[in-house]
C-alpha cells in the first residue's frame, strides 16, 4: 500500500491501459481522478472529470477539478492517447497535426497544468505512456510512431528541467496490448485470426501484453518507492525492443 495518502490523475483512463492502471492504483492505496472523454465507462471509486486533452481550457479546468476534489496532485499519468495507420504518404496534414495535439500535445497541457500543484508534493512524478513503436521500426505506423517518439524525447527533457524542482518523469515503452483499440483494428483485418496470431509472433514471449502489465510498470515508475528512478524508460514488450532471437527450430 505504498500509494496511500498518493493522489494521482491518470488521462485515457476509462478503458484498456489506463483503466488497468486505475484499478492497479487504486488497489494499492492512491486515489485516482480518471481525466476522460468518457467520464460515464470510468469504474468507481475513481474519480470521473470529463476532459478534452487537446483543449487547453478543458485540461486546466479538469486539473483544477481533480486538485480541488483530491486535495492535491502527486502524480500524473500521462495515458491518453489516439493510434493511426499508414506510411507518410496515407496520413494528410489534419491528422498529423490531430494525432500530434492528442499523443504530445495532451501531454505537455496536463503535466504544464498539473506543474503547480507537484511542486508542492514531496513524492510528485510523471510517467507517460510511449510505445514500442518509439524504438523500433513498425510498418505501416510512421505518424503513430512520430508521436510517441516526441513522447519518449519530451519524456527525458521534462526529466531534466524538472529534478531540481523534486519532480521525477518516466515513460513505459508497452508492446502491442491486449486492449479495445486493438480489438478494433483486428476486426478490421481481412483474415483477424490471422492478424492477431502474426502481431503475437511479433513479440518475442509470444503473445500481447495484458494490460496489467502495464499497469503494473507504471505504479512501479510512480512509486514513491522508486524516488532515484527519472528519465527512464521501461519496455513491456515481451523483449521486441531488445532481444534477437533465432528462429525456432
Amino acid at each position: 500500500m505504498e500509494f496511500a495518502g498518493i493522489r494521482v490523475i491518470v488521462t485515457g483512463g476509462a478503458s484498456g491501459i489506463g483503466a488497468a492502471t486505475t484499478a492497479h492504483l487504486l488497489g494499492r492505496g492512491a486515489k485516482v481522478a480518471v481525466l476522460d472523454l468518457n467520464p460515464e465507462a470510468v469504474a468507481a471509486p475513481a474519480l470521473a472529470i470529463r476532459c478534452d486533452v487537446a483543449d487547453d481550457a478543458s485540461v486546466r479546468g479538469a486539473v483544477e477539478q481533480a486538485a480541488r476534489e483530491l486535495g492535491g496532485i502527486d502524480v500524473v499519468v500521462n495515458n491518453a492517447g489516439i493510434g493511426a495507420q499508414g506510411t507518410v504518404a496515407d496520413n494528410d496534414d489534419t491528422e498529423w497535426h490531430h494525432v500530434f495535439d492528442v499523443n504530445v500535445l495532451g501531454a505537455v497541457r496536463v503535466s504544464r497544468a498539473a506543474l503547480p500543484y507537484l511542486r508542492q508534493s514531496a513524492a510528485a512524478a510523471i510517467v507517460n505512456t510511449s510505445s514500442i513503436a518509439a524504438t523500433a521500426g513498425l510498418p505501416g505506423r510512421a505518424l503513430y510512431a512520430a508521436s510517441k517518439g516526441a513522447v519518449r524525447a519530451l519524456t527525458m527533457s521534462m526529466a531534466a528541467d524538472h529534478i531540481r524542482e523534486g519532480i521525477r518523469v518516466n515513460c513505459v515503452n508497452p508492446g502491442t496490448a491486449d486492449t479495445p483499440w486493438v480489438s478494433r483494428l483486428l476486426g478490421q483485418a481481412d483474415d483477424p485470426v490471422a492478424e492477431r496470431a502474426a502481431l503475437e509472433a511479433r513479440q518475442p514471449h509470444g503473445r500481447l501484453v495484458a494490460p496489467e502489465e502495464i499497469a503494473a510498470a507504471i505504479a512501479y515508475l510512480a512509486s514513491p518507492l522508486a524516488g532515484s528512478t527519472t528519465g527512464t524508460e521501461l519496455a513491456v514488450d515481451g523483449g521486441m525492443q531488445a532481444l534477437r532471437l533465432r528462429p525456432a527450430g
